[in-house]
């Protein structure tokens, strides 16, 4: 195993990899609820069916989105643990699951298209996006592209995705909130002192867990305690129940149903002759360039969150080649792509590599071994669900906001000096949790980057990579919403 793995040779051990393994999987366990809430509008009680869609038909979806969102996980993070051997996971992804949402359910709903036909649809332009994913893999374009980048993106990168993982912590724990005059503001402290009991138990304990782990994680880190991370992560757990008076429950009525609608719906949906049919002429969809239009955006997203995603955690791992790239990003990019279409073919949106790796990584995890364990989790999530909801979101996001602390370190390497490097940096640290999305921070550092170089007259052969970056983010700018 140590050989196979190269966990000696990583500088690792076992007891580290289980550990990051654990870390990793605790981290992004939101995913299995959150995904399928994300992509059927809530199911049947959501907000589609609220306004009039067909609850029955939102329920059997959110069930088999469920069952595939943990097939996902487990099949995606195999990839990485037997074929890359790196310690990431994949599931997925947040942002697209609700562009899902938006151009195949919701979208169906408002245009009058069958539910059920809608997320058929989706299947197929996300398995068609896989394709494409799989040709620029194992051609080794996506590789080659992601080398190519400019220099000072490739050191902010890991410092925006540390600020955007922070920013999900922050939100997931209650300790930043909505405001319609400021778009954010800390908790209200005195609105929830004001609503009682239920304002405790709802807004202010999930927010004191979230400081009060985040403290354990820091002091534990500075006294070079092992497997700091993982015991903040379970101590907020503990902390969170014992401060809300409550015990986890447990609900295994479920899951038969879940099975049966995955069953008739999610894996066969692929071959549903009508799905395909309304992926190029659904009128949700608007005709063949609306559909070439969205592969290409499912393209472009999957690629750079998946980019930006491995710079920064190969980045906190020091998993770096002589020349600052990911090590083994071509079969990282093939994990990837083998992940989408696997998902395609289950019947859930994009799956990606899940930035929440960085706090298995943060953890200790260095090898494909931490992957493995992360996915034997997710399996075993796929019969006893609600073991998965134990770990409460405010238990997690310390986690997530000490790593981001970890990562915002690499942005101090990126020359401040010259300003085609600062503010090219600075727009991709900043955009990353301003837009939500990892490859918007990107796609704007990286249009700023080619303007300041043609202008100021800096332009080599070199940047011509990061041009065609530029003209592709801007064309997905003007043509589509994500």
């Amino acid at each position: 195993m140590d050989k196979f793995f190269k966990i000696t040779e990583r500088g690792s051990n076992v007891r580290k990899e289980i550990v990051g393994g654990l870390t990793t999987f605790f981290a992004m366990a939101y995913i299995i609820f959150v995904n399928p809430a994300q992509v059927a509008a809530e199911g049947a009680g959501g907000w589609l069916a609220g306004l009039g869609a067909d609850a029955v038909a939102l329920g059997k979806i959110w069930n088999s989105v469920f069952v595939a969102s943990v097939l996902i996980a487990c099949i995606g993070t195999l990839l990485y643990a037997f074929y890359a051997k790196l310690p990431y996971a994949q599931a997925c992804g947040m942002g697209l699951n609700s562009f899902f949402c938006t151009c195949f359910i919701s979208g169906a709903y408002f245009a009058g298209v069958d539910l059920v036909g809608g997320y058929h649809s989706g299947m197929v332009i996300i398995f068609i996006s896989g394709i494409v994913f799989m040709l620029l893999s194992v051609t080794g374009a996506r590789a080659y592209i992601a080398k190519a980048m400019p220099d000072c993106l490739k050191k902010s990168i890991p410092a925006g995705i540390g600020l955007f993982i922070a920013f999900i912590g922050f939100k997931n724990a209650g300790l930043i909130t909505a405001n319609q005059y400021t778009f954010v503001q800390f908790i209200d402290v005195k609105g929830a002192l004001a609503g009682g009991a239920d304002g405790w138990r709802t807004l202010l304990a999930p927010a004191l867990v979230a400081f009060i782990g985040l403290i354990i994680i820091a002091v534990l880190s500075k006294r070079n305690v092992k497997g700091a991370v993982i015991i903040g992560i379970l101590a907020g757990a503990v902390l969170y129940y014992v401060m809300t008076w409550q015990l986890p429950q447990f609900d295994l009525s479920s899951i038969g149903q879940s099975f049966k609608d995955f069953g008739e719906i999610g894996i066969t949906g692929l071959f549903d002759p009508e799905g395909w049919k309304l992926a190029f002429s659904g009128a949700h969809i608007g005709g063949i360039f609306s559909a070439i239009v969205l592969v290409i955006s499912f393209c472009i997203v999957d690629m750079f969150d998946t980019v930006g995603t491995l710079y920064g955690t190969a980045t906190e791992a020091g998993m770096l080649d002589e020349n600052g790239d990911p090590i083994d990003m071509d079969k990282a990019m093939t994990c990837d792509a083998v992940g989408t279409l696997s998902g395609a073919v289950l019947g859930t949106s994009t799956c990606t590599t899940f930035v929440e790796s960085a706090s298995g990584v943060a953890a200790g995890a260095r090898t494909g071994l931490a992957s493995l364990v992360t996915s034997l989790c997710f399996f075993v999530c796929l019969f006893l669900t609600p073991l998965a909801g134990i770990i409460p979101s405010c238990a997690t996001a310390p986690a997530l906001i000490f790593v981001g602390v970890l990562m915002l370190k690499n942005f101090a390497n990126v020359d401040m000096t010259d300003l085609r490097n600062a503010v090219p940096a600075f727009f991709t640290l900043i955009m990353m949790p301003l837009t939500y999305s990892i490859s918007n921070g990107i796609g704007i550092g990286c249009i700023s980057y080619v303007l300041i170089t043609l202008l100021t007259g800096k332009f080599t052969k070199k940047d011509i990579v990061a041009t065609l970056i530029a003209v592709i983010f801007l064309a997905k700018f003007a043509f589509v919403t994500m």
